[in-house]
């Protein structure tokens, strides 16, 4: 079974990469033949409930570069309207002090400065753009609910090897990891990389507060990590929370019943938002930081979290993971179109060229925040206060920031 493109990992990156290729195909003489292989892919529609248990855990902050990307995909359009969350502000401030910032969209004339999704809603949209462009006539990916027993090296006639546990064997131009940050990809093909634990792990749940959330994205700068509160769609009063925490404190926190955590949230809270009155189930994960030195080697490329790991404190992660997504798209359509190939280094290497400063830079970005806030020296607390109301103040470079984070720099 041969193909020119195989990508391991069905998630939001792996299917946003599918649907851009069969998109292009559209324009090509000779169309990219692709599988998509997720062991765990479903097409089960996302439940509608409205209860504060029916929401997914797993919730994304989408950018207006995210937005304008799934649309142009048709996927943004099969996203229910009732659950999507536009916000049109982020207020941050410091927990040890009284600095604060707040980022609005009115300062850029824009409506909103992103949307909360579920994940399984925005991978819902994905899939029916998939089906959509089936139905259309052209082109289907090919579906493989399987899971990859290794890769093997690129072969003379210039295909990489892909042995699934059924036995079957497939051969690539490209296998394109997109399979998360303990990507086997990654590891089968020896690219190494930089990391290091935060020594934090979040805590995710949904919850009711007493006040209303108010379109606002908040985010409180505690030492132990930050306490993010985000809107969720149809209930004003709901929100999504991400508490990065020290691993003991989660521990803790873990063990209370739902009174005592919701009590010692809305004090980590402080109240902003009144009490908090109710909650989800909660679940956890370690956060750390990952870098692949580089992103690929001939025939095999990683994208999204197979590539890179950051701090979920300004919920960039999954923005870059789409960027990587259109941005490999383009260079293999525009590959494909010129008659090169499509797995050799002088396609991949463009793409990482085009994508690695940027998440570098935005990962050395969270890194001094996360650094920054966790400082307790009472100077550098006194002036890192001082500079957020000073930051607050300067209209055109809180603009420039606000574009960068809303990708449209």
């Amino acid at each position: 079974m041969q193909y020119d493109v195989v990508i391991v990992g069905a998630g939001l990156v792996g299917q946003s990469i599918a649907a851009a290729l069969v998109q292009g195909n559209q324009a090509l003489k000779q169309p990219l033949k692709t599988a998509l292989i997720d062991p765990n892919f479903s097409q089960q529609p996302p439940a509608a409930g409205t209860d504060i248990s029916d929401f997914d855990l797993r919730v994304s902050a989408l950018t207006e570069k995210t937005r304008a990307f799934l649309e142009q995909l048709g996927a943004w359009q099969n996203i229910p309207a009732e659950r999507l969350a536009p916000y049109t502000s982020m207020v941050v401030w410091d927990g040890e002090g009284t600095g604060a910032v707040n980022f609005a969209a009115a300062d850029l004339h824009v409506p909103a400065r992103g949307h909360i999704v579920e994940n399984r809603h925005t991978l819902w949209g994905i899939q029916q753009s998939l089906q959509a462009s089936a139905d259309a006539g052209h082109g289907a990916v090919d579906i493989l609910a399987e899971k990859v027993r290794y890769l093997d090296n690129r072969d003379a006639q210039g295909y990489t090897p892909v042995a699934l546990e059924n036995g079957t064997l497939l051969q690539a131009k490209l296998v394109i990891g997109a399979d998360g940050a303990l990507s086997r990809v990654r590891a089968w093909a020896g690219l190494p990389t930089r990391e290091w634990d935060y020594g934090h792990h979040a805590i995710v749940a949904t919850v009711r507060c007493e006040q209303p959330v108010a379109a606002t994205a908040w985010q409180r700068f505690r030492p132990q990590g930050p306490l993010a509160f985000l809107p969720m769609p149809h209930d004003e009063h709901l929100a999504s929370i991400v508490w990065s925490t020290s691993e003991e404190e989660a521990d803790e926190l873990l063990a209370l019943d739902d009174d005592a955590f919701n009590a010692a949230l809305t004090q980590a809270f402080e109240g902003r938002l009144g009490a908090v009155t109710a909650s989800s189930a909660k679940a956890r994960f370690p956060l750390r930081q990952r870098h692949a030195k580089d992103y690929w080697c001939e025939g095999i490329v990683l994208a999204g979290d197979a590539a890179h790991t950051i701090h979920p404190l300004a919920g960039q992660g999954v923005n870059l993971g789409f960027k990587d997504a259109q941005t490999l798209a383009e260079e293999l359509l525009r590959a494909q179109a010129k008659g090169l190939d499509i797995g050799s280094a002088l396609v991949l290497a463009r793409y990482q060229r085009r994508r690695q400063a940027d998440n570098l830079s935005t990962m050395a970005v969270m890194e001094g925040f996360k650094r920054l806030f966790a400082a307790d020296d009472p100077l550098l607390r006194w002036m890192r206060n001082e500079g957020m109301r000073l930051f607050d103040r300067l209209l055109p470079v809180k603009q420039h920031v606000v574009m960068k984070a809303m990708g449209l720099d």
